[in-house]
C-alpha cells in the first residue's frame, strides 16, 4: 500500500497541531522530516494519506495515538554530561558554597534522562550526605520510559568522567554486551514526570528548585512561545537559584528576572516575586 507524497495543506495541519500542544515550530523545510517520521504510523493503520491520518487523531477511539504522534515529531537529541562547561560550574561554584539541608534540581525537557543522571552524579560526588533530588521531565512518553529504566549504549559516554563511569554505571554482559544501566542509588533520587511546558505549573513545583537546566529546547520555540515558557518556569526556582539554558541560546528580551552570572548561566533574583 503507498502513501501519497504529503501536501503542504496536510504539512500545515501537522505544523499547526504541534505548535498548539508544544510550542514547537516546524519550518516549511520540516516538511520531509514530519513525512518521513509519520509514514510508520500511516502504514500501522492502513492509510494511504497524511490527511486521512490528521482526521484520525482527532477520533476518540484513538486518543492515544496522539501522544504517539507527538513522541515521532519531537526532537530527542542528547547524551551524557553535554556542554561540561555547566557541571563544572554547579560542582565547583554553586555546590561547593551552599548550605542548605535538602537540593532539588530540575532537568526540564530532559529527553531521555542522560541530562538528569549527568546532574545526578555531580550532585551525588559534591553534596555527601545531604539531601537531594532531580525531577526530569518531557513531552514525550517515549523518551521518559528510557529515562525511568536508566539503560543506554556505551556510545552515549564520550563526555563521562572514567571514575564516574565506574563508580555509578553498571556494564552490560553478554546479550547486554554494549549497553550500561545507571547505578540504583542515582535511580531512587531521579524521578521523572510528563510535562508540558506551555502548561501552567503545578503548584507543587512553585518556588521549588534551587537548579534548572532548560537546554536545547528554546531553539524550538518562536520568541512569544519562548518568554511564556521561561517566565513560566522560572516561577518554580527559589530565589537566588540558578538557571542553565545552551551556550547555543539566548534570553535576550525574554525575562527581567534573571541575571547573566556568566553567558548561558543566569540567577534568579532574590527579590524577585514570582
Amino acid at each position: 500500500m503507498s502513501i501519497s507524497p504529503i501536501t503542504k495543506k496536510e504539512f500545515d495541519c501537522f505544523q499547526s497541531l504541534i505548535y498548539e500542544h508544544a510550542g514547537i515550530y516546524l519550518a516549511p523545510e520540516k516538511k520531509v522530516m514530519v513525512a518521513g517520521r509519520l509514514a510508520k504510523r500511516l502504514h500501522f493503520h492502513g492509510l494511504t494519506s497524511y490527511g486521512e491520518y490528521y482526521r484520525l487523531l482527532s477520533k476518540p477511539e484513538f486518543a492515544d495515538e496522539f501522544q504517539i504522534m507527538v513522541n515521532f515529531l519531537t526532537t530527542n537529541e542528547t547524551y551524557f554530561f553535554r556542554e561540561p562547561k555547566h557541571f563544572d560550574f554547579l560542582r565547583t561554584t554553586l555546590l561547593k558554597s551552599w548550605q542548605g539541608e535538602h537540593f532539588n534540581a530540575w532537568s526540564a525537557a530532559c529527553s531521555s534522562g542522560e541530562e538528569a543522571y549527568s546532574l545526578a552524579m555531580v550532585l551525588a560526588e559534591t553534596l555527601g550526605r545531604k539531601k537531594w533530588d532531580i525531577l526530569g521531565s518531557d513531552l514525550s512518553t517515549r523518551v521518559l520510559d528510557t529515562a525511568r529504566n536508566g539503560i543506554y549504549p556505551m556510545a552515549r559516554l564520550e563526555q563521562m568522567d572514567p571514575a564516574l563511569l565506574k563508580k555509578y554505571c553498571l556494564r552490560g554482559v553478554r546479550s547486554q554486551e554494549g549497553f550500561f544501566r545507571v547505578d540504583e542509588s542515582l535511580i531512587d533520587r531521579t524521578h521523572f514526570e510528563q510535562i508540558n511546558l506551555m502548561h501552567s505549573l503545578p503548584n507543587k513545583l512553585i518556588k521549588h528548585f534551587d537548579v534548572i537546566f532548560l537546554r536545547n529546547v528554546l531553539i524550538y520555540f518562536d520568541q512569544n512561545t519562548k518568554k511564556a515558557v521561561v517566565e513560566r518556569i522560572v516561577k518554580a526556582l527559589k530565589p537566588g537559584g540558578y538557571f542553565f539554558i545552551s551556550h547555543s541560546e539566548s534570553l535576550h528580551r525574554v525575562t527581567c528576572d534573571l541575571e547573566m552570572i556568566k553567558p548561558s548561566i543566569f540567577r534568579k533574583n532574590d527579590r524577585s516575586t514570582l
